[in-house]
């Protein structure tokens, strides 16, 4: 059968005629979820090895979110939610740009969904299998909903390969918060796909950010953490060291994913 005459309805593989089986269809992607952020300073001079040259300087400062979404297309998932719904834990770093200006950049994500991870490799966030796990906090007077107030206590933990690579603990104050990491700055990614017929040459690198649209929530509350990093086998995020929590803040957030921009 001459290929070019085959009509293929896939986004992704795999690719087929119907596309019902694609993993990921095409933007845009809607998502909405429950984040605890994490801001930290560490060793700038550590972040050089995690970092495409291009992207520019890290300047010490960066951010871990642990967030559990839930995503949709044309909504059609959500009447399935094992389609929509997983965890992820974030670590974005900022950058100054050549030209001067603060940008995020993500060296390292992890997910327990792997529509999501696709989705992300797409978008050039280099997403991974790992475990999530977060206090959720729900709208109700009672000790186990963890409500949005003072004195509230969250926690959120990531385990990659069965070990823990992160834990963070965090105490709400009362005071209105503000957007941190990937939420307050761009966030660039990076892009590239090895070609097998040429497997000793490393993929071509290009740096994207999402084409974000349809913000909507974003009303941060703020709190104090604590977070760990812990040394890991397969994880170059650990070469980061000491990372010391400096604020916080959890809340709910939706948006949407139109596609990428050039960064």
């Amino acid at each position: 059968m001459n290929s070019s005459h085959w009509t293929n309805r896939s986004f992704t593989a795999p690719f087929t005629a119907t596309g019902t089986s694609a993993l990921v269809p095409s933007p845009p992607w809607h998502y909405a979820g429950w984040l605890l952020n994490v801001a930290f300073s560490y060793d700038a001079s550590l972040a050089t090895v995690l970092l495409p040259p291009a992207v520019g300087k890290p300047n010490g400062r960066g951010c871990v979110h642990f967030a559990d979404w839930q995503a949709t297309t044309d909504g059609h998932e959500l009447l399935d939610p094992v389609m929509a719904q997983y965890r992820e834990t974030i670590i974005v770093l900022e950058v100054e740009r050549p030209d001067g200006s603060l940008s995020m950049y993500c060296p390292a994500i992890w997910v327990d969904q792997d529509i999501s991870l696709v989705r992300g490799l797409l978008q050039g966030w280099p997403k991974k299998f790992g475990s999530t796990w977060l206090t959720r906090s729900l709208p109700l007077d009672h000790p186990a909903a963890a409500p949005l107030r003072k004195d509230s206590r969250l926690g959120a933990s990531l385990a990659v390969k069965d070990r823990r690579l992160l834990q963070a603990q965090a105490t709400i104050s009362g005071k209105t918060g503000r957007a941190l990491g990937f939420l307050a700055r761009p966030t660039i990614g990076a892009v590239g796909w090895p070609d097998l017929k040429h497997p000793q040459q490393m993929p071509q690198i290009e740096l994207v950010k999402a084409d974000i649209r349809n913000k909507v929530g974003g009303e941060w509350m703020e709190a104090s953490a604590s977070l760990q990093l812990f040394a890991h086998p397969s994880e170059d995020i650990g070469i980061l060291g000491e990372l010391v929590a400096q604020e916080a803040s959890a809340g709910w957030l939706g948006i949407t994913v139109a596609g990428a921009l050039h960064a």
